[in-house]
């Protein structure tokens, strides 16, 4: 990689010389600007307003504007020449806690790697102090035109420099948040905490930049003459004014890209129109205000549902205990019937047996009665 920046750090009285290498790169898709009639292109050109001519780049130097507008020449040596310790110099300042540093202070990164082989054994001391302390080093240093302040910490077997942003640099947050009293209920706090879980952990290296994909396959059809390709058509939908039913539903489409089941009857999201506005509601308490008498009324129904309820209670025990006595009544009357039945079927078959047996007497009597004569 190529360095950017040649100097030493600066820690105590140990001076480790170090270039300076760009630790990212960006990966983005850059445009020319074209004449949209005949596609030539657009350049800038740099002309002198005093001669009216287009001038080379080593013609060009710095200035520093004043308030009557006249220009103060400033030449790259004046500013190599500023009394500033760190003009080539990473000069460490403190050691502090890595969560000192507001994230919002973090600027453009860069590799420190050791220039020259003496140099190895401070930068591997320094490196190895970084890690045992669990500290991130503050440092100063000038770069192209300014002086900056850094956070060295370790990247595997490298120490890196994070450009922070100076405290002044950072606004303050006064007039950002929301100007309304919002309050926030248990059940969709529990809600964005089951959200939270649901959607867990990410591995970072598996993220990547889909508009940049999508624009190099947008260059790709025009440039073999194919239609290129369209977003899908918006769904339509309007505001989403449940807040309630958006987490729900949120859950519910989290843990089904996981594969996990999802319990049915998760109510939906309610929309309305694109010039349609509301406040946030629960379908609970939307459905309870649509229904909900006045507040004497809801007071008396209120107060008249548990007698209500004891009302159907005992109305059910009674329903249950005549289901009962008909049922015994029937099992008995079934019983009697069966024992009715086998006394018929006893009685018939009594009589047909008796029948049967004069018969057969009769019978051997007349036989009797042939042999004797």
């Amino acid at each position: 990689m190529r360095s950017i920046w040649n100097g030493a750090i600066s820690f105590g009285l140990v001076s480790i010389p170090i270039k300076l290498v760009n630790a990212t790169e960006s990966h983005s898709i850059s445009f020319r600007q074209i004449h949209v009639e005949d596609g030539g292109r657009i350049r800038y050109r740099k002309v002198c307003e005093v001669e009216d001519r287009e001038v080379r780049g080593d013609e060009i130097g710095k200035a520093y504007e004043g308030a009557d507008g006249a220009m103060i020449p400033i030449t790259d040596d004046d500013l190599a020449s500023l009394p500033l310790p760190t003009a080539k110099t990473i000069e460490i300042v403190a050691f502090v806690p890595g969560d000192r540093i507001d994230p919002l202070q973090m600027d453009t990164a860069y590799y420190l790697s050791a220039n020259g082989v003496p140099a190895a054994k401070p930068y591997t001391l320094l490196r190895e102090a970084l890690k045992r302390s669990q500290k991130v080093a503050i440092a100063k240093f000038a770069l192209r035109g300014r002086e900056r302040l850094g956070m060295l910490r370790v990247v595997d077997d490298v120490i890196a420099m994070h450009g922070l942003l100076w405290p002044d640099e950072i606004r303050d947050t006064e007039g950002v948040a929301p100007d309304a009293s919002v309050t926030v209920r248990d059940q969709e706090l529990d809600l964005a905490d089951a959200l939270m879980a649901t959607l867990g952990e990410v591995d970072l290296a598996d993220l990547h930049d889909d508009y940049r994909e999508a624009v190099e396959e947008l260059i790709a059809a025009k440039a073999s003459g194919e239609e290129a390709p369209h977003a899908p058509a918006p769904s339509g939908g309007g505001k989403v004014l449940d807040l309630m039913a958006a987490l729900e539903k949120s859950v519910r489409e989290a843990k089904e890209s996981r594969g996990e089941e999802v319990a049915e009857g998760t109510e939906g999201t309610e929309e309305v129109g694109e010039g349609g506005e509301g406040e946030v509601k629960s379908l609970r308490e939307r459905r309870t205000a649509s229904k909900a008498a006045p507040r004497a009324t809801s007071r008396a129904t209120s107060r008249a549902t548990p007698k209500a309820e004891a009302g159907k209670k005992s109305t059910s025990t009674a329903k249950k205990a005549a289901t009962k006595k008909t049922a015994a009544a029937r099992k008995s009357t079934g019983t009697a019937k069966k024992t009715t039945s086998k006394a018929s079927t006893a009685k018939t078959t009594a009589t047909t047996s008796k029948a049967s047996t004069a018969k057969k007497t009769a019978a051997k009597k007349t036989a009797a009665r042939k042999r004797s004569a």
